[in-house]
């Protein structure tokens, strides 16, 4: 970097979760791994890739060319494709009214396993896109360390280490890509998240911000990023109106989607300038 080179370091074990030294050879390294259709996206996060597959009047041609270039991609590349930790998920809303059948997906003569719901960079997506099973493993992620946010208190600790480990420790679990998945929690499942804000406020002995207000910081914050950054792929979607004071808001037909993080993002930013 900046014409230093640094030593060699060999390394006999892998890498610690989170630091990725391989990252700046795999990234240009498959940088030629995209899409050939249209109603297709392949999605790529270090080792992690994911193909997003539209289905359109039960034609999933597209969808299987696609899945079969990428298998032959990886041949070609001296890639592996682990088909025992790959899985399908399939978003079918009509299913329930008129039900469906798929073929199974095979990826070099071996059947991929069609999962109900599976965690990708630390989000439980379920076929139903409904957010309990990502609130139930946060809530049990979170009382865990919330154990050892008491501990410390036993400790008598200071209040202000009290309160860097909550920051991060327990709130960076709950608030985590939280963008995406709390505006379409269930009530149930928000009370269960927000009565553990309240142990670690009765633990601390102060007052938190509620998950709801963290939600709307952060829609604001990464709306505002989006708008700033014209090569951002939805920065269309930020509209200034003739009058320049407010957003246009799009319409949608269902809740699921004006409860999701564009329509939402966008009412934020308008509420916060109104009060400008």
């Amino acid at each position: 970097m900046g014409g230093n080179t640094s030593k060699s370091l060999t390394l006999s074990t892998g890498s610690p979760p989170g630091l990725r030294p391989q990252l700046p050879t795999v990234l240009p390294y498959t940088h030629d791994c995209v899409a050939r259709f249209s109603s297709n996206s392949i999605i790529k996060f270090a080792d992690d890739t994911v193909v997003v597959g539209l289905i359109s009047d039960n034609d999933e041609k597209a969808y299987w060319e696609e899945v079969a270039d990428l298998a032959l991609w990886c041949q070609d590349n001296n890639l592996l494709l682990n088909i025992k930790k790959t899985k399908e998920l399939i978003v079918d809303f009509k299913r329930a009214h008129h039900p469906r059948t798929y073929t199974p997906l095979k990826i070099n003569g071996d059947t991929v396993d069609r999962a109900s719901c599976f965690k990708y960079l630390g989000v439980h997506i379920s076929e139903d896109m409904t957010w309990t099973s990502h609130a139930a493993a946060l809530v049990n992620k979170a009382r865990q360390r919330l154990y050892y946010h008491r501990q410390l208190r036993k400790f008598r600790v200071s209040p202000r280490i009290l309160q860097c480990f909550y920051s991060a420790s327990v709130e960076s679990i709950l608030s985590g890509n939280i963008t995406i998945w709390f505006g379409n929690c269930s009530a149930q499942d928000k009370k269960a998240l927000q009565r553990l804000v309240r142990s670690a406020e009765r633990t601390m002995g102060t007052t938190l911000a509620p998950l709801q207000e963290l939600y709307i910081r952060r829609c604001n914050s990464r709306a505002n990023k989006i708008m700033g950054d014209s090569f951002h792929p939805s920065n269309g979607l930020f509209q200034l109106l003739r009058s320049g004071k407010h957003l246009r808001c799009h319409a949608v037909k269902t809740e699921r989607m004006r409860r999701s993080f564009f329509p939402e993002a966008i009412r934020t930013v308008n509420s916060f300038l109104t009060r400008d």
